[in-house]
């Protein structure tokens, strides 16, 4: 596969010095000594559906003088996709008394939250924080957890709006959801159908639970006549991109999702840079194992958003037409 260079950033939005903390500091800039830091990760995937951002967070705790091994370690939990396991993955990682909790996704926040009022808590990544209750607002949190958030549900709008764009035909639209993750399903279907009205859309709305239910939701598609798909970024999805994509291949529909989903082979991503918020994290972990407080950070928001077109998709197939949308795109997959 060649990837093109970069065109342009499709949207640049964030609340003052937030859009400049994405920045990468330089190496030398802390050097800490003495007590060696016990950081507390807590993820919805696994380890290998992570890598990527967890090697960002990795660099990002680097980057501020903290490394795994000489004066940091890092107790990993992984739920595997099984969001059931989050509460008790949580009351480990506070009865093993560490520094501070890493955590992503809207269930993971709730369940750190839930297990502590003590230990501070960062949110590498996560929707909108102030609608699913996990801080009181985006200027001061409130309570023991801040971090990074993004705009989940103006993001899954806009993948229905670039859908029609590249298939102006396009009348009905998959969309997946984990039933498991109820607290962003309000605000998110709520912008999506939104967005369907205004498109004359209709939604083929996929709550799922477990991966062996691919198969079959891409069956109620061709029931249905779908003409496309929506994936998200939950861990479901993203943990098992490859195998949705040979689903949606296989079944010629074209897929938006983030960038897990065009890597993976799907028609096309749209989304923040993840791994760059993990990278920020590891900088708000070292502000507040130096004294601040959770409740003054202020959540900061992504700032880049990416569109990939992936071309190789767009050729094999499903009524897509994207030529007009090169143009538009920070990169293409050829």
């Amino acid at each position: 596969m060649k990837v093109g260079a970069s065109r342009r950033s499709l949207l640049a939005l964030a609340a003052g010095a937030a859009a400049a903390s994405l920045v990468r500091p330089p190496a030398a800039r802390a050097q800490h000594t003495g007590k060696v830091v016990r950081i507390g990760f807590l993820s919805t995937a696994s380890a290998a559906g992570l890598a990527d951002r967890v090697t960002a967070f990795r660099q990002g705790l680097r980057d501020v003088g903290y490394v795994e091994g000489a004066n940091a370690t890092i107790e990993y939990r992984w739920a595997e996709g099984h969001y059931d396991r989050l509460p008790d993955l949580a009351a480990e990682l506070v009865h093993s008394n560490v520094d501070v909790i890493v955590t992503h996704s809207t269930p993971g926040s709730l369940a750190a939250k839930a297990a502590t009022t003590t230990i501070p808590v960062v949110v590498a990544a996560a929707g909108d924080l102030v609608a699913t209750g996990i801080v009181a607002s985006l200027a001061r949190p409130g309570g023991n957890v801040t971090g990074l958030s993004f705009f989940n549900a103006e993001l899954r709008a806009k993948r229905i709006e670039l859908l029609k764009e590249a298939m102006p035909s396009l009348t009905r639209v998959a969309v997946l959801l984990n039933r498991d993750n109820s607290a962003n399903m309000g605000p998110e279907l709520q912008a999506i159908e939104a967005a369907a009205r205004t498109l004359k859309i209709t939604l083929q709305l996929l709550p799922l639970l477990r991966s062996d239910e691919f198969a079959s939701a891409f069956l109620k598609m061709n029931e249905n006549h779908t003409d496309a798909v929506e994936m998200s970024e939950d861990a479901l999805f993203t943990g098992n991109a490859a195998a949705i994509v040979a689903l949606a291949a296989k079944h010629r529909l074209p897929l938006i999702g983030p960038k897990e989903a065009v890597q993976a082979g799907g028609l096309m991503s749209y989304g923040v840079d993840l791994p760059a918020m993990y990278y920020r994290a590891g900088a708000i972990v070292d502000k507040i194992l130096k004294g601040a407080t959770p409740a003054d950070l202020p959540i900061e928001r992504a700032t880049k958003f990416e569109f990939i077109l992936n071309l190789k998709a767009a050729k094999a197939g499903g009524g897509a037409r994207p030529t007009a949308m090169l143009l538009g795109g920070d990169a293409v997959i050829e």
